[in-house]
């Protein structure tokens, strides 16, 4: 069921940036991963894609569709007349940085950890030449998929990878994001020079990660969860994440944006029934979370390759 990601047209847009041989290289692994084998869910979800064209004028069957490839963690989308109420008000992130960010016109960009790509359609809206999407989570390419078969954008790809799994980009990227991901790295210093590996000279990262406060630079790690999440490995400064961007090489360090993240944000819904930031707080004190670290604090910073 690789059809469903548009080979054909994604290796012809690659090419179009050198990078024609991704498409070949990755086909076996592609195959893989849009498969039953890979995920047990993996065929139903392929029934609701498909069905999604023929209750385009059916606005409650498209939702019901929509409703059975929950947890919809990104967006908002508006699909067919439907609101997707997502977990994530993305579109109040997305509001904070797109002005403070370097054009996007005529860009090809790469959006590390894409999640259902509803970051990479918006900077399709901006301008950008092509997107490429990469992330691990197949459910989160099948939202993709659904949203853009009423979507119809041809140059917007999101691909069920990892970024070590991907070839040599060859500095072909004018602007690399990466938004959610850093904190979950065992070793966020690779995960920094590998993004600068995929951009050109004189390129843009848009970089998104979880800090905690203070003015010294250091870094702490979690000892078991953090907000209730288990995969969280490091929570730096601010001071400190930018002391890693520098080691890595990056120049034009900006910090564009610092926010605490509420409940009005980030909160359970129709569309993701699970429990959510506020139940990762402290009742008592919402400025900690429920293992007594600080909440959640988020900062973009943007960077060049020199």
């Amino acid at each position: 069921m690789t059809d469903l990601l548009r080979l054909a047209v994604l290796e012809t847009e690659l090419a179009a940036i050198g990078l024609g041989p991704w498409v070949q290289r990755l086909r076996p692994l592609l195959h893989r991963r849009m498969s039953s084998s890979n995920h047990g869910d993996f065929t139903r979800w392929c029934e609701i894609v498909d069905s999604l064209p023929a209750a385009a004028s059916e606005p409650e069957r498209v939702k019901a569709l929509l409703l059975d490839l929950s947890p919809w963690r990104k967006g908002p989308f508006d699909v067919a007349g439907i609101e997707i109420d997502s977990e994530w008000r993305s579109n109040l992130k997305w509001n904070r940085i797109k002005n403070a960010i370097e054009p996007l016109d005529g860009r090809n960009v790469l959006d590390v950890g894409c999640g259902n790509g509803y970051y990479a359609l918006q900077m399709r809206a901006v301008g950008a030449e092509r997107v490429i999407g990469i992330d691990p989570t197949l459910l989160y390419i099948m939202q993709f998929i659904a949203v853009n078969t009423f979507v119809h954008d041809s140059a917007t790809h999101v691909l069920p990878l990892r970024l070590e799994e991907t070839p040599s980009t060859a500095g072909a990227f004018d602007t690399t994001f990466s938004m959610g991901v850093l904190y979950h790295q065992r070793s966020p210093v690779d995960h920094l020079r590998q993004l600068r590996t995929t951009l050109k000279r004189g390129g843009q990262l848009v970089l998104e990660t979880l800090y905690i406060p203070g003015d010294e630079s250091y870094a702490c790690t979690p000892p078991d969860r953090y907000a209730r999440m288990r995969n969280v490995w490091l929570l730096p400064t601010i001071a400190e994440l930018t002391t890693w961007m520098k080691r890595c090489g990056y120049q034009d360090i900006e910090i564009v944006d610092q926010s605490i993240t509420t409940t009005d944000e980030q909160r359970s819904t129709e569309w993701m029934t699970f429990e959510s930031l506020r139940e990762a707080l402290d009742p008592d004190d919402p400025s900690k979370t429920v293992e007594g670290w600080p909440a959640p604090r988020r900062v973009f910073i943007t960077a060049i390759n020199p």
